[in-house]
């Protein structure tokens, strides 16, 4: 019996892929073709999954709702490897808002500032 890799592993091995897909030719696979194509593409791609997530989610269907949550995490992680954020940056974030309550959290952000 084999053992499915945990998530983190899953999720780091994704990745790695990805950051090679940005070099890869666009007729070779997916990613590349999202990633010649630019950052409105992905950001249009993601919207859509994200949507798409949202509707699966108001229906009854769990499996449904867990092929669109994994079109949406891939298509996050696309994102990510594009602009170099890499899944230590998120799960480190996820980390320190942990350490409180959400609602203190929130209230501790203030006013986002642009880079």
């Amino acid at each position: 019996m084999t053992t499915a890799p945990d998530f983190s592993s899953v999720i780091d091995s994704l990745y790695t892929l990805l950051q090679q897909r940005k070099t890869a030719d666009p007729g070779s696979s997916y990613a590349a073709s999202l990633y010649a194509k630019g950052l409105d593409t992905i950001l249009k791609k993601l919207g859509e999954e994200a949507a798409e997530t949202l509707i699966a989610a108001k229906n009854e269907s769990d499996t449904a709702l867990v092929y669109e949550l994994a079109d949406l995490w891939y298509h996050t992680l696309v994102l990510m490897a594009q602009r170099n954020i890499a899944p230590q940056q998120i799960a480190d974030e996820l980390t320190r808002r942990s350490t409180q309550s959400g609602l203190a959290e929130k209230a501790s952000r203030g006013t986002p500032t642009k880079e």
